[in-house]
């Protein structure tokens, strides 16, 4: 059903009523890269599908009692030609200064490529941030792509010990990088450990390991965690990874933390999608998931 043909019923609020211009304390910024990833992708096409998939969903999250209607979600639109030769810097410029007048800046990819260029548009120290990442890879190749983005921002100075990486797949990653995790002091939370742990105690084992110490945090969510089932349109998905509800209940309890100040969206190919768009359409309830979350830690 596309947008046009939804019913309009003032008691139903959609989801995409939430975005205006206006300043709030989440905006969402578009990073439409797909250049340089290792598998063809049409995710340039996927901020402009998340927002549309929000028209699918309401603005009311009856389990915690939460109307996000009050609150909005501020749109900076999409920077435009990021994977252009100046892409990356532009994004940067793009992001620089925005987490003064947002507690949480949203980027919709795009592929992980852009976490390096969020990451160091927002903070021009990285050795004073931590990181987690939702993956199913490592991303701590050599290089430029989607594949290396860990990599880069440790050698442009974020240290690993305030590293967590959850969700990691066995047969999606390799002994040379998985060594090279381990000495660069990443901690490494692997999919099989998460079948006998509360998500709720991994978030809090991985807020205390980005934070130590009241370092701001950046999240990062590459889709490609969860089980190819629910995530399709995530070339490197593999059978067996994450459900959508635990990755729905982790991107609310991360935005629930003061100290997380940036969160990205990745890895999903919009035009890959199954015909039911459940790829896009987990995207658009993550972004809710994480208002939600940013609702509840003002309570």
């Amino acid at each position: 059903m596309s947008v046009a043909k939804l019913p309009n019923d003032p008691n139903w609020p959609r989801a995409n009523s939430l975005l205006k211009s206006a300043k709030t304390e989440l905006a969402i910024i578009g990073v439409p890269a797909c250049a340089t990833a290792l598998s063809p992708t049409s995710a340039h096409l996927t901020p402009a599908a998340i927002r549309e998939a929000l028209a699918k969903y309401s603005t009311y999250a009856g389990s915690s009692e939460t109307e996000l209607g009050s609150a909005g979600i501020t749109d900076l639109g999409d920077v435009l030609s990021p994977d252009h030769a100046d892409g990356e810097a532009r994004v940067a410029v793009a992001v620089t200064g925005l987490l003064d007048t947002h507690k949480i800046l949203l980027a919709l990819g795009g592929d992980n490529s852009i976490t390096y260029s969020v990451a160091t548009g927002l903070f021009p120290d990285l050795s004073k941030i931590g990181l987690i990442t939702f993956d199913a890879h490592h991303d701590l190749r050599d290089g430029i792509s989607n594949g290396s983005p860990i990599w880069r921002l440790i050698e442009a100075g974020l240290p690993g010990k305030n590293i967590v990486q959850i969700g990691l797949s066995d047969f999606a990653n390799s002994g040379p990088y998985a060594k090279r995790a381990k000495e660069a002091g990443i901690t490494t939370i692997h999919r099989s450990e998460l079948r006998d742990r509360k998500m709720s105690e991994v978030i809090a084992q991985a807020l205390e390991i980005a934070g130590a110490g009241g370092r701001e945090i950046y999240v990062d969510i590459d889709v490609d965690v969860c089980d190819r089932s629910v995530a399709p349109a995530c070339p490197a998905s593999v059978p067996g990874g994450l459900s959508a509800d635990e990755l729905r209940q982790a991107a609310n309890l991360v935005a629930r933390d003061s100290r997380v100040r940036a969160i990205d969206i990745t890895e999903i190919d919009a035009a890959s999608d199954a015909a039911d768009g459940r790829t896009v359409r987990l995207a658009a309830l993550l972004v809710l998931e994480i208002a939600a979350g940013l609702a509840a830690s003002a309570r």
